[in-house]
């Protein structure tokens, strides 16, 4: 992974790693207690993925595969895509039925990854 595409979406995930040592995420993980995988594309679902563990059981974000056995849930996304959802500027169900999510796992665990999960973007 030493040459890996650089995705506009590691920083936002490298956000969420921070987020996820506050307060307000501590209460995040007490509610959720999921583990989820999200696969993300630099053009096409499928091909070249970077992988991201959110571990909401332990909140932490890591990168690479999971080492606790099987995600509760697995989301796949071309990197755009990912973060229309995460910043909330593209509703999650219809990324869905438009193709531009794909998951794999349990759909009731699928509905609380919800975009109140990622850090608000901060103001410059």
């Amino acid at each position: 992974m030493a040459n890996s595409t650089q995705l506009k979406s590691d920083a936002l995930l490298e956000q969420m790693k921070q987020h996820l040592t506050t307060d307000a995420a501590k209460e995040l993980t007490k509610k959720i207690g999921l583990v989820y995988q999200i696969n993300i594309a630099p053009e096409k679902i499928g091909f070249n993925e970077v992988t991201y563990i959110v571990d909401l059981k332990k909140g932490e974000v890591t990168k690479g595969t999971y080492e606790g056995g099987k995600p509760d849930a697995t989301f796949s996304f071309k990197d755009e895509d990912f973060l229309k959802v995460a910043t909330g500027k593209m509703n999650p169900q219809i990324a869905f039925m438009r193709g531009a999510m794909k998951i794999k796992g349990s759909l009731s665990a699928a509905q609380k990854f919800t975009p109140e999960i990622f850090p608000k973007p901060s103001k410059m």
